[in-house]
């Protein structure tokens, strides 16, 4: 009985190595009318747990951005469904997730817009929002403009500036540091734009 049980769980478990070890496909770019749903999975294990919360007939898959596995979650067609259930995702599942919104041009530059391009020289702040969303909208006021989403450390980050003025990023940087932010400037070159206008 013990070696049956061996067998089978070693069985089982190069099963799970195996499935770990296939690639994983790029994630798809919305719909010119839809709205996606990103959740940071890495592990199919996860990716099953985020599905049994989602109601039926959801359409999700489990697929590559950047340099990670997420659950893909598409059908939203209202940008206020989507960060409802981003913020359901980060405080209920406790995973962080993000919304991508489609463009409101051709096909072929929705697809270009899609694409997720690493910033170039200078540097960027950064604002760690500890998956609570709501944070990006105190960040917005207090710096006066738009705030992007960006990857870095394949983590999820708020973009609060990007420039080449030192001294510039600096000073934001104070000035958030000062209001209780979590903030951080980096070689900007190490950070991936995932939207230049934050979606929740």
């Amino acid at each position: 009985m013990a070696s049956t049980y061996l067998a089978l769980s070693s069985l089982m478990s190069g099963a799970n190595s195996a499935m770990a070890q296939q690639p994983v496909s790029p994630c798809q770019p919305p719909q010119s009318d839809e709205y996606l749903l990103l959740v940071l999975s890495q592990t199919s294990e996860r990716h099953q747990v985020i599905q049994q919360t989602l109601p039926p007939n959801t359409q999700s898959t489990f697929c590559q951005y950047l340099d990670d596995t997420v659950t893909r979650i598409g059908g939203f067609r209202q940008l206020e469904d989507a960060n409802t259930w981003a913020r359901y995702v980060n405080e209920v599942v406790g995973l962080s997730a993000y919304v991508v919104r489609p463009t409101a041009a051709t096909s072929t530059t929705s697809s270009r817009a899609y694409n997720p391009q690493p910033l170039g020289e200078g540097y960027a702040v950064l604002v760690d929002y500890f998956n609570q969303p709501e944070v990006a909208s105190e960040v917005r006021q207090l710096i006066g403009s738009d705030v992007g989403l960006v990857s870095y450390g394949q983590r999820p980050y708020l973009l609060a500036v990007y420039t080449r003025n030192q001294r510039e990023a600096n000073s934001t940087l104070r000035e958030l540091s000062d209001r209780g932010f979590w903030s951080m400037v980096v070689d900007s070159r190490r950070v991936t734009l995932l939207s230049p206008v934050v979606n929740f």
